[in-house]
């Protein structure tokens, strides 16, 4: 670890302070800056294995820090923090390859996650597709956006039907899926994939919470049975642990 330096940009003092130490009690290298035009000047942006940087600030933003260093031919992995989150910021960060777009007041859990896949590169931002099947549009508007802002590709379909003739089932690395939909339900869409031998990690969220769905979902190799509202933690959480699964490593992450 002692080799990798994290930099911090924030025009925020106290945030920067806590951010730095937070990151130096895991045994990084920190550095802080409070703009962009000093982390450019100080010498170390050659070292740096990770940014965090703050979308408003004053003089040159968080967005156009990443497209000045882009044009350097920088690729640098990038996490924005922001107290201001807004759809088009989101967008024109991840789809300039941010590793991921949090809202202020992020945990430290949340961020010393995000700060190791970005690291490892097991982040996937291009590799790892989250589809999401919810008849709800509201659920799938959010949650989709939720997932893009941890730097995943995310795809949402209104039924089990409209996934399995999309394509993106063998794109697929993790499947949140509702439990009751009409049509198909989340149970059958398991029992259906399970018996055309797919083996994706599924992360169940309902509603309608109930002891006889929870139990088949798991027995059946469900990775999560997440009653609606969730923390937005906690689904990372369970994403993170679910793309780890389908690389073939197996966290206890059977979160009833």
């Amino acid at each position: 670890m002692s080799k990798n330096l994290i930099s911090v940009v924030d025009d925020d003092a106290s945030v920067l302070r806590t951010t730095t130490l937070l990151i130096q009690s895991l045994g990084f290298r920190a550095a802080g800056f409070q703009s962009a035009e000093l982390f450019l000047k100080s010498g170390q942006l050659h070292e740096t294995s990770c940014l965090i940087v703050d979308v408003r600030m004053p003089g040159m933003s968080g967005l156009q820090l990443q497209n000045h260093l882009a044009g350097l031919g920088c690729k640098i992995p990038i996490i924005f923090i922001t107290a201001y989150d807004d759809t088009v910021s989101r967008q024109r960060a991840l789809q300039a390859g941010a590793v991921a777009f949090l809202g202020k007041p992020l945990t430290d859990e949340m961020l010393l996650e995000t700060i190791h896949s970005a690291l490892r590169g097991q982040l996937g931002v291009k590799k790892n597709l989250i589809s999401l099947v919810d008849d709800d549009e509201s659920i799938r508007r959010t949650t989709t956006l939720l997932i893009e802002s941890f730097g995943f590709r995310a795809t949402a379909f209104e039924s089990a039907q409209s996934f399995l003739k999309s394509g993106h089932l063998h794109e697929t690395s993790c499947l949140i899926v509702d439990v009751q939909m009409p049509g198909m339900n989340g149970l059958q869409l398991q029992s259906h994939l399970a018996a055309a031998g797919y083996k994706i990690p599924i992360i169940f969220i309902t509603a309608h919470d109930n002891k006889e769905s929870r139990q088949q979902a798991l027995q059946a190799g469900a990775v999560a049975f997440l009653g609606k509202p969730f923390s937005d933690e906690l689904l990372l959480q369970i994403i993170r642990a679910a793309t780890l699964s389908d690389q073939g490593i197996h966290p206890d992450v059977h979160i009833k």
